[in-house]
């Protein structure tokens, strides 16, 4: 039925650091810390982000123009989160409960 796939479309709207966000509440840890880092590549600067969970410092895998920087934090969110909680989220055969 189309409303189970509108429901699911909504779910799907969470972004990376909200998931982070849930999963620092969830393991009671204290809440992610952003960092915005540059980097000065000929006349242009790139942009990217890091982030700190639970002592750990996670960066972003890309680097990104200025007007993109919430894509930078959204980089970084979703690397910590698969760091956090031991997943791949965009690799299936790596699941916890794979074996």
């Amino acid at each position: 039925m189309p409303s189970s796939a509108h429901s699911s479309s909504s779910s799907a709207q969470a972004t990376w650091q909200d998931k982070l966000d849930e999963a620092c509440r969830e393991y009671q840890i204290a809440a992610p810390i952003f960092q915005i880092v540059s980097d000065r590549r000929g006349g242009r600067t790139a942009w990217s982000s890091r982030v700190t969970v639970h002592g750990s410092v996670h960066s972003a895998r890309f680097w990104y123009d200025g007007k993109n920087l919430a894509n930078a934090k959204e980089d970084a969110a979703e690397v910590a989160l698969t760091w956090l909680t031991g997943s791949n989220p965009s690799s299936p055969s790596t699941t916890k409960g794979g074996w």
